[in-house]
């Protein structure tokens, strides 16, 4: 992630970012946070403070730059548990800020916004061969993750109906459109990639405007 590339330190070729967390396709977010009783309000109010994390040289750089002396803690785990007899204070990762909320802790900053990143060697990021092969593997888990909130559909339309049906179709482009054999170009095979959130909401529409043999299928890769 483009948190511990940041924690550690090392000079390494950031090739890309690939955004996705467990909870959708976004970046995640390292917080500083407090019990929801507690009398800090800010990163001032840190003074002499005990922090618990597990990214202790990035919050330690972070209380620098806002010129406050705390005691940081690297944390095992279980981190969001220690306030406020272990600690006063955390710094921790959160998409949703659920965990946070089921512990009684507030959130009264952002230390650090991070995603997925395809990181390569320096040395062999300068290697041609190499550099090319890298950028096939980033197209491929590019394609992956365009295709994750995607769904392809296809289904039989009547001709004199495929105007009102591709007004109903946001496709990523343009619906791909074929003549069916043997129907004397009456009928029509139609095809689309759509967002998966919208297909509840457009299938019905589909088939009270004449359309026939839908189908829905999930996809591996969307290359753009």
């Amino acid at each position: 992630g483009e948190d511990w590339v940041f924690e550690s330190g090392e000079k390494v070729k950031i090739v890309d970012k690939l955004i996705y967390g467990k909870q959708g396709l976004r970046p995640v977010k390292w917080v500083l946070a407090v019990p929801e009783n507690s009398n800090i309000k800010s990163v001032k109010d840190l003074q002499g403070k005990r922090i618990a994390t597990e990214l202790v040289e990035t919050v330690k750089k972070y209380l620098k730059k806002n010129k406050v002396k705390a005691k940081v803690e690297f944390s095992w785990g279980a981190t969001e548990a220690k306030p406020p007899y272990l600690a006063d204070a955390i710094v921790e990762l959160t998409e949703t800020g659920a965990s946070l909320r089921a512990n009684n802790l507030k959130i009264i900053d952002t230390i650090l916004e991070s995603t997925t990143i395809m990181i390569a060697n320096q040395k062999s990021w300068r290697d041609e061969w190499k550099r090319l092969k890298i950028n096939n593997i980033l197209l491929l888990l590019k394609g992956a993750l365009n295709a994750e909130e995607k769904v392809g559909l296809k289904m039989n339309v009547e001709k004199k109906n495929l105007p009102k049906i591709l007004s109903i179709l946001p496709a990523l482009r343009k619906p791909t459109v074929s003549y069916l054999l043997n129907t004397n170009e009456e009928w029509i095979a139609v095809e689309v990639i759509i967002d998966e959130k919208k297909v509840r909401e457009i299938v019905p529409k589909l088939k009270q405007a004449g359309a026939e043999g839908i189908v829905e299928y999930s996809l591996n890769k969307v290359i753009y």
